[in-house]
């Protein structure tokens, strides 16, 4: 019986090994082209893929900004408001019947280095005041105004002239006419000040009798 470890024939067993060998060689050539073409070696995507949070920009609430810095003040160099305080200031915080109050203001250099300021009549400001009305301005009828302009030392406090009130209500209209007397008998009044854009930051009460 011819069978694959004895294969029967009119050829010797040598050519039949050698053929199957050969068929066998054939056979596993074919199978691995096969293979080669459904699995081709290579066609995978190898390309190196970058992190994308390593590619970021960096954020931008890390780039650094650059801030203008204040201008420092100089000595010499005109005041700033920031740099000064200014006050309203009366004689008195009562006044009897026919007393007329002594109005003026104090200013003040806060700041670390002497500087200018124009605080001539030009500049100044003084408003009297009784709830929401307003009773006298030294501007409704000031005459000839000047510049003053002073050096102010730091913490060295300057004050005005006095200016005496004489109890009467203020308008452009009445300069050169009577004015009427304000209400008294324990009324309330408030004294503001200013000096250019420098205002006080509290008024002055007083008493009028």
């Amino acid at each position: 019986m011819s069978t694959f470890r004895n294969p029967v024939g009119p050829q010797s067993p040598q050519v039949y090994w050698r053929r199957r060998l050969l068929l066998g060689l054939g056979i596993l050539v074919v199978i691995i082209v096969v293979v080669l073409i459904i699995v081709r070696p290579g066609s995978g995507d190898d390309t190196p893929k970058t992190d994308a949070s390593n590619s970021q920009s960096p954020d931008a609430s890390t780039t650094p900004s650059t801030q203008p810095s204040e201008q420092v003040q100089s000595e010499g160099d005109d005041c700033k408001t920031s740099s000064l305080k200014l006050e309203a200031v009366t004689d008195k915080d009562v006044y009897g019947g026919g007393e007329q109050p002594q109005i003026s203001m104090t200013v003040t250099n806060v700041g670390a280095v002497a500087c200018m300021l124009n605080a001539g009549s030009t500049q100044q400001v003084l408003t009297i005041t009784s709830g929401e009305e307003t009773y006298w301005s030294s501007t409704d009828c000031q005459v000839n105004p000047v510049d003053a302009p002073i050096l102010l030392e730091p913490n060295d406090p300057k004050s005005t002239p006095a200016i005496a009130w004489d109890r009467t209500r203020s308008s452009t209209s009445t300069c050169e006419a009577e004015r009427s007397a304000v209400p008294a008998g324990g009324a309330s009044y408030h004294l503001s000040v200013k000096i250019g854009e420098l205002a006080s930051a509290q008024t002055r009460q007083f008493i009028l009798n």
